[in-house]
């Protein structure tokens, strides 16, 4: 007699999808201010309901850089391989970073482009690299358990406006 075995395939999970409904008061912008710079960036909703990370990079009192970060309840990602955003930026460059423990002072990194359109930009959860204060680290690459927070930072060394809106973030298999 054969037994059958129904299994449930989850090839994807939903870490944030952005609406006019969205709740982002969880979301924080982290300003180079923390060690002396000017740079201002903010998030808000757009009109359309998408995350909208914007604001101006200052170099002044050695500063150049800011962030949106958003952390949550530890997130299971061993079953998936990559985190895909829908998003539409400036044509500037951004970096995503993943924290497995809010609590430690390093970040996952993955630098990417933007293209000034909508678009899909997938990041391997086992190509992003540990770095601190912009220094790459000696560890391993992420092959973590848990994500418990994402981060958005642009820091191009240079000063400039941008604007990066954000529709979907989506954990996903092979």
């Amino acid at each position: 007699m054969a037994t059958l075995v129904f299994m449930t395939l989850m090839t994807s999970k939903i870490i944030f999808d952005f609406n006019k409904n969205s709740n982002i008061k969880e979301w924080r912008i982290v300003n180079d201010g923390v060690m002396g710079g000017l740079s201002e960036g903010s998030f808000t909703l757009s009109p359309d309901g998408h995350g909208l990370f914007e604001g101006e990079i200052s170099l002044e009192n050695n500063g150049g850089f800011t962030s949106v970060r958003h952390r949550f309840d530890k997130l299971q990602v061993t079953a998936y391989s990559y985190i895909s955003i829908h998003l539409k930026g400036d044509g500037k460059k951004y970096q995503f970073r993943v924290k497995d423990d809010s609590s430690t002072n390093y970040s996952y990194i993955n630098t990417f482009a933007t293209s000034g359109e909508w678009e899909e930009i997938k990041v391997s959860l086992k190509d992003m690299y540990p770095s601190f204060r912009g220094r790459k680290l000696d560890l391993p690459n992420f092959s973590k358990e848990y994500i418990e927070e994402i981060v958005f930072l642009i820091g191009n060394k240079r000063t400039e406006n941008f604007q990066l809106l954000i529709d979907k973030i989506t954990l996903h298999q092979p």
